[in-house]
């Protein structure tokens, strides 16, 4: 009974936040700060916390940049993901077939069936790991017509977008999605764009992403790979290096995680998370070009520098050095409340895991256990 009565309050509250989101795309900006403000009494008569509302405020304001889908029929694209199997594949193959395109997968075994994959393809979208994608871009430019656009989606775009113009001579585009596993929607993510030739024929493929809330990034291929130096290399190898530190030092991670604050959750997190994807991908985002072999290098004499000091007791030279960087990073628009907000996004889902947890815990043994059941969530 107390189930059916949550439906139908969970039903109520669904179709509420569906009116509100329509008034919203209606009505000119409101800042979150006047959706927020005034309702503090009310929620505390209803016991529901701020956060819960201001979550509820931001959900809604970010579902507004997803417009809704055309009346009229969509064109229907024949697309062939090249590597569809893989995580990224499987990503733009659900989004596609979702929007009513027809796809297709060419994996490796498939060669013997390229032409009929590929010939008659309205985009060719390569999503294969970094090392043979040039390799894949010779061995499928044989299949394609004039017509097919051939795009790519990999981490470096100089070099694979200059193989994209060498051996085919329709439409080319180089795409760089900034996200990985676990994001479920183009919302909020970035794709970066960097475009080849006859850049209209990806407009269909491109306002897909924008409809559901993706912000595209237009830059040069050279731009793209100078910024990726810090986007992904770098951050790559910090993240790499610190997870490497841990298990050397055999630090007990799940007992540090019971001391810790949020914010080093989060960072141990983020470790983990790197350390959970594919080898090959995450050596390769740090090996695939010269200038970030060189960049990593500079960031290892950085910190050996910094590492000097603290054996020095330099405690003027430390101050000085934090007071140097505060002139880049210190006064960043909005790192603290962005940081703030994740840290308390982060409280609020352990807190709500936590609960599910005892809850599991109880109606699977009848009493209360400390021993937590494994799930993944």
């Amino acid at each position: 009974m107390f189930q059916e009565t949550l439906q139908e309050i969970d039903q109520q509250i669904i179709d509420l936040l569906g009116k509100r989101i329509a008034v919203l795309k209606k009505l000119e900006p409101i800042s979150l700060e006047a959706q927020i403000a005034n309702f503090a009494f009310y929620l505390a008569q209803a016991g529901v916390t701020e956060s819960i509302w201001k979550n509820i405020v931001m959900d809604c304001a970010a579902a507004v940049t997803i417009t809704s889908l055309p009346s009229d029929p969509i064109e229907p694209r024949r697309v062939t993901l090249v590597g569809g199997g893989g995580m990224m594949g499987r990503f733009f193959k659900q989004k596609l077939t979702a929007a009513s395109h027809i796809v297709t997968i060419l994996e490796q075994d498939d060669w013997d069936r390229a032409e009929f994959l590929l010939a008659e393809a309205d985009l060719v979208l390569i999503c294969v790991p970094i090392e043979y994608t040039i390799e894949v871009i010779r061995k499928l430019a044989n299949y394609l017509a004039p017509t097919t656009a051939l795009a790519d989606i990999a981490s470096i775009k100089v070099p694979i977008l200059q193989a994209m113009l060498e051996y085919h001579n329709g439409p080319v585009m180089g795409l760089h999605p900034m996200f990985g596993q676990g994001i479920e929607s183009f919302l909020s993510q970035k794709v970066v764009v960097c475009p080849g030739r006859e850049e209209n024929a990806f407009q269909w493929l491109l306002d897909l992403i924008e409809s559901e809330g993706g912000k595209l990034i237009v830059c040069t291929p050279e731009e793209h790979d100078q910024m990726m130096i810090a986007v992904q290399a770098i951050r790559s190898f910090k993240t790499f290096g610190f997870g490497v530190f841990l298990a050397e030092e055999k630090i007990n991670i799940r007992r540090s995680l019971d001391f810790s604050s949020p914010i080093f959750r989060l960072e141990i997190d983020i470790v983990s998370r790197l350390f959970s994807q594919s080898v090959p991908l995450i050596v390769d985002i740090m090996l695939a070009t010269p200038e970030r072999h060189e960049a990593i290098y500079r960031l290892a004499n950085t910190y050996n520098r910094l590492a000097q000091l603290i054996l020095q007791n330099d405690r003027d030279t430390l101050i000085r050095e934090f007071k140097a960087a505060y002139s880049l990073l210190g006064e960043m628009n909005g790192a603290v409340e962005e940081s703030s907000h994740v840290i308390n996004a982060l409280s609020i889902f352990l807190t709500a895991r936590e609960v599910e947890e005892k809850h599991v815990s109880y109606v699977t043994t009848g009493v209360k256990s400390a021993n937590k059941p494994e799930r993944i969530l």
